[in-house]
């Protein structure tokens, strides 16, 4: 089985894709592949499906709801609900696991292209670390989760996918500015500076690939654009990488070398405990 979740939900098994249509299963199955391999107790599903207020039948409930899942896992693998129970969906003391060898999921493939992408480029293997970084983004098919109803615990882990997401692009992005190719990263920084009006990384970046391509008002635009929006929001004025690269365009500088990432490789945290790990 392959899962999906950076983008809409998916379960696909011999290039059949499905998932679960009822809002609720969709919850319980998202929570279980965010955290496959780990045990999800059955408190945080609750808390996650109900927030603080459960019904009276809610244990019942996410019972039956596990029970729906195993008899798709059974329907579309050709395994007996027991073989699921045993193998795929588990239950553990606490809660349920989807067993870390059930499939192959897009955000454990997505993490480790971006850890070796990021120590390509610590020890200077630009093309490598391009190479990987594009193919981690490119298994983004949309926001994480796009059509999952996610109470806090998945909106924490949306939210952690997501930030991983913008740091991935970041430094794709620092390493093809060193490489010179300035107007191929403008159309994808113009897109996300909107989405991100805070963002000063991103900012940064837009702005001194319009600098270099030629487009200095541009990119003075950019700057008062993201000062209006920090100073109206936040009270804050632009960082100091930010001013420093502002005074380089004003100056019309073009061998200011910007460090817009740190060169270092990610190391994963071990996911000891539910909701302790970090995998990127």
């Amino acid at each position: 089985m392959e899962f999906g979740v950076l983008g809409p939900l998916y379960v696909r098994v011999n290039g059949a894709t499905t998932a679960p249509s009822a809002p609720k299963l969709r919850n319980v199955l998202a929570m279980l592949l965010v955290h496959a391999g780990q045990v999800v107790p059955v408190p945080s599903l609750v808390r996650d499906l109900w927030d603080e207020d459960p019904p009276v039948s809610g244990l019942t409930t996410l019972q039956t709801y596990i029970l729906n899942l195993r008899k798709m896992f059974s329907a579309v693998t050709g395994l007996t609900t027991a073989e699921v129970a045993r193998d795929v969906l588990v239950t553990r003391a606490g809660g349920y696991a989807l067993a870390a060898e059930a499939g192959v999921l897009d955000v454990h493939r997505y993490q480790r292209l971006v850890t070796s992408g990021r120590e390509a480029l610590a020890r200077g293997d630009d093309a490598a670390g391009v190479r990987d970084l594009n193919e981690a983004l490119l298994l983004w098919r949309g926001p994480a989760l796009a059509d999952v109803p996610a109470g806090r615990v998945l909106e924490s882990r949306r939210r952690q996918l997501e930030e991983s997401r913008l740091a991935a692009f970041e430094y794709l992005v620092d390493v093809e500015l060193r490489l010179g190719m300035y107007r191929e990263v403008l159309a994808e920084l113009a897109a996300l500076t909107v989405e991100n009006p805070l963002h000063e990384g991103l900012h940064g970046q837009y702005m001194w690939a319009l600098h270099l391509s030629g487009r200095r008002a541009q990119a003075l635009q950019v700057f008062h654009r993201l000062r209006g929006a920090l100073v109206a929001g936040l009270g804050l004025e632009p960082g100091p990488q930010v001013q420093r690269l502002h005074q380089a365009v004003l100056n019309a500088d073009t061998a200011f070398e910007p460090r817009f990432t740190v060169r270092r490789p990610a190391v994963a945290a071990p996911a000891t405990a539910f909701g302790g790990g970090r995998s990127y």
